[in-house]
């Protein structure tokens, strides 16, 4: 076993895109743990639009990311030593441990995990944090009810990919917003969404009044900005859009760009609620067990983009806002 922790630190806080200014790697020696703690050897780091806010220094649902901190994110991984009575060696867990390649922890926040049931990065992915937020933002806050139409924007990402597939379990009419041809065909073709709009290459606001021709009832929104607004042209009576999301905003230099057709939640009585996954969390062994239903069922595809080594880190979080990730987007610590 190597005796090398490498880890991502936060340098400095970002103006706009991260850079390399903003990350300091290193490599330091593994700590010895005591009584009550274990030592996890990191398999997979999640990679997430959400790092992005993570970063600045303002109020949130949860407190940024410290200078000089290893930086936030999902993981999974095994345990190689432990001191604690809850957790033996061989255990996989999944938790928030951060961009390094081996974590000491005294088990807050960790779970258990059985790869024989799933692969590894599922943990992160559809049965992860993800997943949980596609479930509980459209069941929960969305609402969705058999023949409506739901449109769900970033629709080959974690998040609207699984959306997209639960709402047409529900028996809902699917629209995704996707960039790129590959990206829409593989949305119908493989995951049965109804119809798709190409944003990088169609004028959304035209494409939803052909693909929507009964208007939007449900609006899952993971990318904030113009389409945004574009969508809230097109929404029924008592619509409910879900804010899960803007990434189109999160890197920007200026001031974030709201919905100008605003008024349309007044005309048309609907309803703009935010959602956060962290307050689901006592039901997400609920949310688990059916989405492990639907996989085995095969009525849920799961797709997964993986790069490989952790000091691919900075390169593969911008893959985010770059639009190149194709799937749940996690990073294999070991290339």
């Amino acid at each position: 076993m190597t005796t090398i922790n490498k880890q991502w630190r936060l340098k400095a806080r970002p103006v706009g895109e991260p850079s390399a200014e903003t990350w300091d790697y290193t490599e330091t020696e593994l700590p010895a743990i005591t009584d009550g703690q274990l030592l996890i050897r990191v398999d997979y780091i999640s990679i997430d639009p959400a790092m992005r806010g993570w970063l600045n220094d303002a109020k949130s649902y949860i407190a940024p990311v410290q200078i000089g901190d290893v930086m936030r994110a999902g993981t999974v991984g095994e345990v190689i030593e432990s001191k604690h009575e809850k957790f033996v060696v061989g255990d996989y867990v999944a938790g928030h441990d951060g961009v390094q390649s081996y974590a000491v922890s005294d088990g807050t926040g960790l779970h258990k995990v059985d790869p024989n049931l799933a692969p590894l990065p599922y943990y992160l992915g559809v049965l992860g944090m993800p997943g949980m937020t596609g479930y509980f933002g459209l069941l929960k806050t969305g609402q969705p009810k058999a023949g409506e139409t739901v449109v769900v924007s970033g629709a080959a990402g974690a998040v609207g990919s699984l959306v997209g597939q639960i709402a047409k379990i529900k028996g809902c009419r699917v629209v995704g917003i996707a960039g790129g041809a590959e990206k829409c065909k593989f949305l119908v073709d493989e995951l049965g969404f109804d119809a798709t709009i190409d944003y990088k290459n169609e004028d959304v606001k035209k494409a939803l009044k052909k693909t929507c021709p009964n208007g939007v009832d449900v609006y899952f929104d993971n990318v904030g900005g113009d389409i945004l607004n574009d969508v809230l042209t097109q929404i029924n009576l008592r619509a409910r859009i879900v804010i899960c999301g803007a990434i189109s905003q999160y890197n920007n230099t200026t001031a974030v760009k709201g919905p100008s057709n605003y008024l349309s939640l007044l005309v048309n009585r609907a309803r703009m609620e935010g959602i956060v996954v962290f307050d689901n969390i006592k039901e997400y062994p609920i949310a688990m067990k059916e989405i492990a239903g639907w996989i085995q069922s095969g009525d849920i595809k799961v797709k997964d983009h993986i790069v490989e080594g952790i000091e691919t880190f900075p390169e593969t979080l911008m893959m985010l806002f770059n639009g190149e990730n194709f799937g749940k987007l996690v990073l294999k610590v070991e290339g």
